[in-house]
């Protein structure tokens, strides 16, 4: 239950922010990839504040040795680049860049815009499912645990 309500009270804050931020709003993410022209920076630091709490709260697990609602910390120990993602990071690019939208704001504005993002949101579903169907390279990612 615990980690139900805790998924459920991070899930909510995280959708909050993104409203807050003006992440979830596509034409303030465009200004911001716009850099040669109306070029807004501001998401560059809403970015770099969420990268400053991610850091701070991995540390702080690490150095705990597991996180407050698990039994372990689960570190990717993969570090090659395949063909599947380098596909995926680049189709993840151009659809950010043409729609202003990634998944998670997309799901938020789907509170507050839906019709605005209900045809992203279809795409990302019909995307991932295409993903399921593609042949696998490479095997499943591995994972440690902090102590190993």
């Amino acid at each position: 239950m615990a980690k139900t309500a805790s998924a459920f009270a991070v899930g909510l804050l995280f959708g909050l922010g993104l409203l807050v931020s003006g992440m979830a709003d596509p034409v303030k993410v465009l200004a911001f990839l716009d850099v040669t022209g109306r070029w807004d920076p501001s998401l560059a630091f809403v970015m770099a504040g969420a990268v400053a709490v991610s850091t701070t709260g991995y540390l702080l697990a690490r150095r705990r040795g597991r996180p407050l609602l698990a039994s372990r910390l689960e570190i990717p120990t993969r570090r090659d680049l395949d063909p599947r993602l380098i596909a995926g990071a680049a189709v993840f690019g151009i659809g950010w860049g043409l729609a202003g939208l990634c998944p998670g704001p997309a799901l938020t504005l789907l509170t507050v815009a839906p019709v605005q993002a209900v045809i992203f949101v279809v795409a990302m579903v019909v995307g991932m499912l295409a993903f399921r169907l593609l042949p696998a390279a490479a095997p499943k990612p591995s994972v440690q645990g902090a102590d190993a």
